[in-house]
């Protein structure tokens, strides 16, 4: 008997309870910070992330040595067939007379597909892509070896904040497709064995130059 009686006292208190009113006591939850802020620059954190998921990061100290370098990942992997779609891109390697395909002539043999990006997500090492730019959706799929080239101004510190990047910049008509790259391709669903290039390309590299300097 008593112990029934406590039972109707509990659920008593707890109906009370929840017919009572209170304001809500964490009304500014929405807009608590979820991660404590950054203690190193984006390009720091950034670069850190982006090497723990595989990704090759390179920063290059203004447009000869981003050819430079690109000059020496050619010749690194052997590339000859290097394709580069955007305009932008094509004017700024023109200038220094690097060589590569802006058409998809033979792209079935594509050593490496040379893209820009929409913005670099420090938090995780990712970064944000879309078709909307020359490259459309193959390039950074197909080849083999995906480089991006990319600048300072497009290091954000969370995905929603690339997110409100791309809204600012096509004023909400977003791209039809927008992918958010983390590391190269991968999948361990053979085995458990971590396999590198399964769906995508098998080696994703990130040049960066600091726009801050650099004329663009």
């Amino acid at each position: 008997m008593k112990e029934s009686t406590s039972k109707e006292q509990i659920l008593k208190k707890v109906r009370a309870a929840l017919l009572e009113k209170r304001d809500n006591p964490y009304s500014n939850l929405e807009e608590t910070p979820l991660y404590p802020p950054f203690e190193d620059p984006l390009e720091i954190v950034f670069a850190t992330q982006f090497s723990a998921v595989a990704g090759k990061f390179v920063f290059c100290d203004g447009e000869i040595d981003l050819v430079e370098n690109l000059l020496a990942l050619a010749e690194k992997h052997s590339l000859r067939k290097m394709y580069v779609w955007e305009p932008r891109l094509q004017e700024l390697l023109n200038q220094y007379g690097f060589p590569f395909y802006s058409t998809d002539t033979d792209f079935d043999k594509a050593d490496a597909g040379i893209t820009s990006c929409e913005a670099l997500v420090a938090r995780n090492g990712s970064i944000l892509l879309s078709n909307a730019s020359g490259a459309g959706r193959r390039l950074s799929i197909y080849p083999s070896i995906h480089v991006v080239i990319a600048y300072t101004s497009q290091l954000v510190g969370d995905i929603k904040d690339s997110l409100e990047l791309l809204r600012a910049k096509y004023n909400n008509e977003l791209p039809s497709m927008i992918s958010l790259v983390t590391g190269p391709s991968r999948t361990a669903d053979i085995e458990k064995t971590l396999v590198l290039g399964a769906h995508g390309p098998r080696d994703l590299y990130l040049f960066l130059l600091d726009d801050s300097i650099v004329n663009v």
